[in-house]
């Protein structure tokens, strides 16, 4: 972000334009065009708004009494500033209360940062998911942190109002 932006208030907020506006960050977060082609409509979606910018994003799907997040990403430009941590907690907060039980979110397993991510968020290692990343789903072969991408973990998050202390959302959505 540039000087003037950091001054800039963060809004996060539902996203009622065209998907294919966010496609970049979409493709930030996955590698596989097919994938992305058929997931992109699915949900909701919630943007972090610098000003009038749009930094990141993070796409939920409900099913039944749990949701997935399926996709997140924050321009490079704007990572490490908790905008990612923002996106998370409004999904958190909003599922906690709709009474929501558990939300869930998949990762490769060689990503060191979605890992820490994730865990320092308070989610546990749920399950994982073996040769997700492959050929046949639009991926191309890939490491990352020296580790080939194969795999997916997945973690979860019980939502228990009475054990899970959610902080209040950047805004309203």
């Amino acid at each position: 972000m540039s000087k003037s932006e950091d001054s800039l208030p963060l809004r996060i907020e539902r996203f009622t334009g065209l998907r294919s506006e966010l496609r970049a960050l979409f493709e930030q977060a996955d590698d596989s065009p097919c994938e992305i082609d058929g997931y992109i409509g699915a949900g909701e979606v919630l943007v972090a708004r610098c000003g009038e910018e749009v930094v990141g994003h993070i796409q939920f799907i409900r099913s039944g009494l749990q949701w997935e997040i399926k996709s997140t990403a924050v321009l490079e430009s704007s990572q490490r500033q908790g905008i990612g941590t923002a996106l998370v907690r409004s999904v958190l907060h909003r599922a906690v209360l709709e009474q929501c039980a558990q939300v869930v979110a998949g990762t490769a397993t060689a990503d060191i940062d979605n890992l820490r991510f994730y865990q320092r968020l308070g989610f546990r290692i749920d399950r994982i998911e073996r040769d997700v990343f492959t050929a046949d789903r639009g991926y191309l072969p890939a490491e990352a942190n020296g580790i080939p991408v194969l795999d997916r973990v997945w973690f979860a998050i019980d939502l228990n109002a009475s054990e899970l202390s959610v902080p209040k959302a950047v805004t309203a959505v």
